[in-house]
């Protein structure tokens, strides 16, 4: 029965022209379907050289001190977006790339902002600021290309950076060669001796100035003794000034005295002298009348001359007194200060006063001996005795004479200046007493000075300590870099310490010398890279897949086949015809009455049960379905070119899916008629977004991951992708036995659960055809 269904159904299919044309129809259209998309996916992301993406540069640039190189990461960015095809860079101002983004002109715009370059270039300062480009995006052009043109911009990114550190590292590279060359050089040699020398100079003269520091340091502790003992001395000076005030008024009293004092004396000087000088007229006149007396009687005349010689000698004492009270006056003049200008004046006259004074006392000493001598001589000789008389008289004349002297001398000379020297001492005193009162309240003053000055030396002394220490730190730092210097000189020359191979640190020293010398040595380019891009990413494919083409294969050629199954539901029937009944039953063109209304199973009487009709209509539906199959994967194999490692195996799925795909539609149209078909477009949907063709199920939202196994897709595009790039143990089995599990609940549907709903359904399809529009 199932065969004889079959082959009327190949004969009406293939029984003119137009039924082979949409036989033809049905097989390819399947296959065209996946091939468009296939194609259409080959290479996307090698063809996005024709998006357009405009690039706007306003970078400043940027020189500092640091670096004397006007420096301009915008430009450089530009010059490295002209040698890159990887999209359509657009360069233009920012104003058109930002509008062209609002158009549509542009799907994207970079610009480059004013301060790029200094933002990048605070990588050598405290205050690190991140270099941002702004990115213009416009996203309702299209789903994918905000995507690619991301990628783009993360490239340019990605470039800047590698570029930015590559540079610096190239950079600081020859810069470290050329330092290492130029060390090797004489010139480098005198520099480092200079250097030396400087540092050495340099050293000393910290330390020198740590020393003064310090000896500044104990001079201010002795000047704080010093400020110490003078507040004492002032507080001594405040008490002896307080004593003083009170001497100076005595003093003050005793020069208004000494005026009155040398009133009194020069009366009582005047009258002395007066009556020295009328004794010396009495002596004259005793002497005379002792001389007279010479004749008549000697004896008498020599006694009186005796008696005179002995007044007068005991007159001298007076001469003596006075000679003293003159020089203790003459000690008092000579405690006046130098400055004073009545000083010398009165020394002089005190002085000539003495002189005066003592020839005085020397004329009458003579006098007094001539009188003695005059004595002796009365009574031998009286022609001697006669010029002896005279020679007194003479003597007498003359100590006469000076004590007049004397007496004028006093009056003009020394007693003008003491009376002089009295005012002065009085103005003085009272000077003095001002003075004493001002120094009082001076002395208080700097009674509090001293103290403050006291703790403002010692603060000043730690300060000085402090500074004393840092300058011997500073210049014990410089000390060891002279060493380290002198050690990294002898290293690099190669030098040795003798013959125990030199020290650690010089061995150490020259090793980093040598790993120095060899990194200098090197290609700088290509150590910068490496510097720029420590890590480079070693792709290693898994089950490589050719290109993207081939990776969207399999979800474009399944999506195909079960579109192909709708396809092959919507233009053949699913029922068979009483008529075409009749014709495999042997019957003639119709049924007998007997067999009732047109529907399935209603021939089940002459021996055409309803399995028999369900697989023998089946049998064109998997014909043409094993046709879409082997076509939609051959065309993928051999005119597109997609990879499939074991072709067999890609084929084997291919049948399977489409066997499968197509009993499932076939079943849900024979047992739910047009609404089978609606919901095999339904199922079709469901599986494009569940199927983990395009994203990883694991990206899908949860209803999706749940509803994954439950689905033919998952399993048969699993299927094709082992048979494509090779499969992991028994993982292509095991997915084609899950994809032909999907024929069982398929089979039970349309053989078992079909036969309760067939009434249902009838009814429900003579209702839409009465509405002769469904």
């Amino acid at each position: 029965m199932i065969w004889g269904i079959f082959k009327r159904d190949m004969c009406h299919a293939t029984r003119n022209v137009i039924a082979v044309i949409v036989s033809m129809g049905l097989v390819v259209v399947p296959a065209l379907y996946a091939w468009f998309n296939i194609a259409a996916s080959w290479d996307p992301y090698g063809n996005t050289k024709a998006l357009k993406v405009a690039v706007a540069n306003n970078d400043k640039g940027y020189k500092s001190d640091l670096i004397p190189v006007r420096v301009n990461v915008g430009e450089t960015i530009i010059s490295t977006l002209h040698a890159n095809d990887q999209l359509d860079w657009q360069f233009v101002k920012s104003d058109k790339a930002i509008d062209g983004v609002k158009s549509g002109e542009y799907y994207a715009a970079i610009v480059i902002p004013k301060g790029f370059s200094a933002d990048m270039m605070t990588l050598f300062s405290p205050d690190i600021k991140h270099a941002q480009l702004k990115y213009y995006l416009n996203e309702k052009i299209n789903p994918i290309a905000p995507h690619i043109t991301d990628q783009g911009a993360t490239t340019v990114v990605n470039t800047i950076d590698k570029t930015f550190a590559k540079t610096i590292a190239q950079v600081g590279l020859d810069l470290a060669s050329s330092i290492l060359h130029y060390s090797q050089s004489p010139q480098m040699a005198e520099y480092m001796r200079n250097l030396n020398g400087n540092l050495t100079t340099m050293a000393d003269t910290l330390s020198g100035a740590s020393q003064q520091v310090t000896s500044y340091s104990q001079l201010l502790g002795s000047a704080n003794d010093i400020v110490d003992s003078t507040g004492k001395l002032l507080a001594s000076a405040t008490k002896a000034g307080k004593q003083a005030q009170n001497a100076l008024k005595q003093g003050k009293s005793g020069a208004t005295s000494l005026t009155s004092a040398g009133a009194n004396v020069t009366s009582s000087v005047n009258t002395a002298l007066d009556q020295v000088s009328g004794a010396f007229d009495q002596v004259a006149a005793k002497v005379n009348k002792a001389f007279d007396a010479i004749g008549k009687d000697s004896d008498t005349a020599a006694s009186q001359l005796a008696t005179l010689s002995e007044q007068i000698s005991s007159g001298e004492s007076l001469y003596d007194t006075y000679i003293t009270s003159l020089n203790h006056m003459r000690e008092s003049v000579e405690q006046l200060p130098d400055s004073d200008s009545a000083k010398q004046a009165l020394l002089e006259a005190i002085d000539r006063e003495i002189t005066l004074l003592e020839a005085a006392k020397g004329d009458s000493q003579k006098l007094a001996q001539q009188l003695k001598d005059a004595s002796t001589q009365v009574t031998q000789d009286t022609a001697a005795a006669e010029r002896s008389r005279k020679e007194i008289l003479n003597r007498i004349t003359s100590a006469k004479q000076s004590i007049s002297n004397v007496r004028d001398d006093y009056a003009t000379n020394v007693k003008p200046k003491i009376d002089a020297l009295a005012s002065t001492v009085s103005t003085l005193i009272s000077q003095t007493d001002s003075m004493i009162t001002q120094l009082s309240g001076t002395a208080d003053d700097l009674d509090d000075v001293t103290g403050d000055a006291g703790t403002n030396v010692t603060s000043i002394r730690s300060t000085l300590g402090a500074i004393a220490k840092k300058l011997d730190s500073s210049a014990a730092t410089v000390k060891e870099l002279i060493t380290k210097l002198e050690t990294g000189g002898n290293a690099g020359d190669g030098n040795s310490d003798g013959g125990n191979g030199g020290n650690d640190a010089s061995s150490s020293d020259s090793g980093e010398s040598d790993e120095l010398r060899a990194l200098a040595t090197a290609n700088a380019s290509t150590l910068s890279t490496l510097i720029s891009a420590p890590v480079a990413l070693h792709r290693v494919s898994v089950y490589p897949i050719a290109n993207y083409g081939s990776a969207m294969a399999p979800f474009y050629t399944i999506l195909s086949i079960w579109v192909g199954a709708i396809i092959l539901c919507a233009m053949l029937k699913v029922t068979i015809s009483d008529r075409e009944k009749a014709h495999v039953l042997g019957l003639g063109d119709t049924l007998p009455r007997i067999a009732g209304p047109s529907g399935p199973g209603n021939a089940s009487r002459w021996g055409l049960r309803l399995d028999h009709e369900y697989f023998g209509r089946y049998a064109i539906f998997a014909l043409l379905a094993l046709l879409q199959g082997t076509l939609v994967c051959l065309g993928d194999m051999y005119f597109l070119g997609v990879q499939a490692n074991h072709a067999l195996q890609f084929l084997a799925v291919g049948w399977l899916a489409a066997l499968v795909f197509s009993n499932i539609v076939y079943t849900l149209t024979v047992s739910f008629g047009d609404i089978g078909k609606a919901v095999a477009v339904v199922l079709l949907v469901m599986q494009v977004a569940g199927s983990g063709g395009t994203f990883p199920i694991e990206t899908l939202p949860k209803f999706f991951q749940m509803l994954y196994p439950f689905l033919p897709f998952p399993h048969a595009i699993d299927a094709m992708h082992a048979a494509m790039a090779g499969s992991y143990g028994n993982e292509y089995l095991l997915d084609m036995v899950y994809l032909a599990l999907f024929l069982i609940p398929s089979l039970l549907l349309g053989l078992v659960l079909r036969k309760p709903v067939i009434r249902l359904n009838n009814w429900v399809s003579r209702n839409l055809e009465s509405t002769k529009v469904m």
